[in-house]
């Protein structure tokens, strides 16, 4: 698990300077602060900041030669199966000199070249510099667990795990107007595309080659629909998931250094908990972040699972101060304005977990997998959601946050924009009436992938959904947990995301989904032998943070928010219109709908403020 960097002058007379490469790697250090390096040849540059995982002596150190000194590699993941390989790369005379995933990643580079790709259980995002034929070759793994940005600027292309290290090597830090409209309509920015003009993410499951001259050649090596509509037959679901799931968390238990659980208590992470259980693995030590509001706590069902299995527990509260600290520093690590909510909290549960352990497991992907959001179950039935639509002034519905939110979302009429919009918290029309903004983003990487599980998924809009939710909203929350994890200097490993399981949950009937009341029927199924009913059945919480009470009633954050309501992010001719006076009033009086309207706003102040200014 590292931090990379590199710089290509598109121009081949021009010489890498070596302190601005330097400076790109040195400002992620957070994501590798164990060992450090670069390589420099004329017109390439790598850089690669290390967090020793997977053979934690010097003979990991990257970048990484090949012996025969054609190709460089500076790699960011984990080869989860680099083992298996052993065999086949001994057979075709290469030595194995490291017990590191790096050697084999690069030996395998060699060997079959780019078709090695399919064969790796992991995640990565790795740049390869060919010195014979004068190309770079930057690779993404399926499902975008691993980050990798870039920026073609002034003749050079740049590339990094984080956006900041190119801000650092002097790209301009600029915000894009179409990433602003995705932002403001969908939360995140999808795609290639980000916040930042000139600034792009390699897609998941993509490869970038980048010759000397100029020419650049995208390809896409993973495609999810392809891989469904291949995948046999599963006779067993129950069975087949159940050993799936136990292989992919053995898989992820390789490493060199301790491992932990991220443990909300829910039914995930305590899936993997039972998981690591029946499988004999001792002295796993569980983390936990808990609030004192009962609605949104489940740090006493984490503590009961890990009582439970003997295992360790670690659990803490974030609140006032601390909060505050910790939302300017996830910000830092994040370099956007947060969107999910829970950042600070993540980062601040990484660095209590950091002391004690350098991998954590997340239960991160099983929601999109297997239909766990609340919000799916509005899509189930189209012609009751257009019944809502007609209903007004009804208190049951204008009292629950739950159904006000309902009926909002009731007044899209496109069965796209219900897949498109389902993850969003405010919708076109609510912006148009509180914001003043009456032009939607143009989506158009959203509206591809929509089109991809249309026709994946005739006519069954909660299948559709997954599948968006999967090149989407999923990819944003991995880069949380990166983010937030990294910033701790500590990895994330995700065993819901092992390609057998993406695959295969995707070709089997909707009833393993969607059957019973909480739904994630097949997880409960494999499941039920091994957890408690509590656990099996307890409300769906997540890490859910009461931020209208946060930010109107603590001390620090009450005094940010005065200082909101005259934020410069009001004189951007896009926000003009918003009379943000009003909508902070409201709040302050307990209006706590204004909350969904604010924290987008708030969150892009605090990042123009803190954040914006480094660079």
């Amino acid at each position: 698990m590292c931090g990379i960097n590199g710089i290509l002058h598109l121009q081949s007379q021009k010489k890498i300077d070596e302190r601005i490469l330097t400076k790109m790697r040195d400002s992620l250090e957070h994501r590798g602060p164990d060992d450090k390096g670069l390589f420099i040849e004329n017109n390439i540059g790598f850089g690669h900041r290390r967090l020793s995982i997977l053979d934690i002596s010097l003979a990991g150190h990257q970048p990484f030669l090949s012996e025969d000194g054609r190709y460089v590699l500076v790699y960011n993941g984990e080869i989860y199966n680099f083992k298996e390989f052993y065999p086949e790369l001994k057979s075709n005379g290469f030595d194995i000199k490291t017990t590191s995933d790096t050697e084999v990643l690069m030996k395998l580079f060699q060997l079959h070249g780019l078709k090695m790709l399919n064969r790796l259980n992991g995640m990565f995002a790795f740049a390869i510099w060919d010195k014979m034929e004068k190309k770079l070759i930057v690779v993404r793994d399926r499902m975008g667990v691993k980050p990798l940005y870039y920026s073609f600027y002034n003749e050079t292309f740049y590339f990094a795990s984080e956006q900041k290290a190119l801000f650092t090597a002097g790209v301009p830090l600029k915000m894009a107007q179409d990433g602003l409209q995705e932002y403001i309509f969908n939360r995140f920015v999808a795609g290639e595309n980000t916040l930042y003009q000139n600034v792009k993410k390699v897609l998941p499951g993509h490869i970038m080659t980048i010759h000397e001259g100029g020419k650049v050649t995208t390809k896409k090596w993973w495609d999810l629909k392809k891989e469904i509509q291949n995948q046999p037959e599963i006779k067993n679901p129950v069975e087949w998931f159940r050993e799936t799931f136990d292989d992919s968390i053995k898989l992820r238990m390789v490493s060199d250094v301790a491992v932990g659980v991220l443990l909300s208590g829910g039914l995930d992470s305590s899936s993997i908990l039972a998981s690591l259980f029946h499988q004999n693995y001792k002295d796993i030590q569980t983390f936990n972040i808990g609030f004192k509001e009962k609605e949104h706590n489940e740090s006493h069902l984490a503590k009961m699972m890990a009582e439970k299995f003997d295992y360790g527990f670690h659990t803490m509260q974030l609140e006032h101060t601390k909060l505050y600290d910790k939302l300017i520093s996830s910000t830092y690590f994040q370099d956007e304005p947060i969107m999910h909510l829970s950042e600070p909290h993540l980062l601040a549960v990484s660095q209590m977990a950091k002391p004690s352990v350098k991998v954590l497991l997340s239960g991160e992907g099983a929601d999109e997998l297997m239909g766990g959001y609340v919000r799916y179950k509005a899509l189930q039935y189209p012609s009751l959601l257009n019944s809502i639509a007609t209903i007004s002034n009804l208190d049951v519905f204008i009292k629950n946050p739950r159904y006000e939110k309902l009926m909002r979302y009731a007044q899209i009429k496109k069965k796209s924009e219900l897949i498109i919009y389902n993850g969003s918290n405010i919708f076109p029309k609510d912006i148009a009436k509180t914001f003043g903004i009456n032009t939607p983003p143009k989506n158009e990487y959203r509206k591809q992938i929509y089109q991809e599980a249309k026709s994946l998924y005739p006519d069954n809009l909660r299948r559709q959904a997954l599948y968006f939710d999967q090149h989407t909203y999923l990819c944003s929350l991995l880069d949380r947990n990166d983010r937030c994890t990294m910033g701790a200097s500590i990895e994330c490993r995700e065993p819901f995301l092992d390609p057998r399981l993406v695959v295969g949950l995707g070709s089997i009937e909707d009833k393993w989904m969607f059957a019973g009341k909480k739904w994630k029927f097949i997880l409960k199924s494999s499941m039920e032998e091994r957890l408690p009913d509590k656990i099996l059945k307890f409300r769906k919480v997540g890490l859910s943070v009461p931020w209208g009470d946060y930010i109107t009633k603590s001390p620090v954050f009450k005094e940010e928010l005065e200082s909101f309501s005259r934020s410069d992010l009001f004189q951007i001719p896009y926000f003009e219109h918003i009379n943000i006076q009003k909508l902070v009033q409201n709040l302050q009086k307990g209006d706590t709908r204004m909350t969904s309207y604010i924290m987008p706003l708030f969150m892009m102040h605090i990042w123009m403020k803190t954040y914006t200014t480094k660079f």
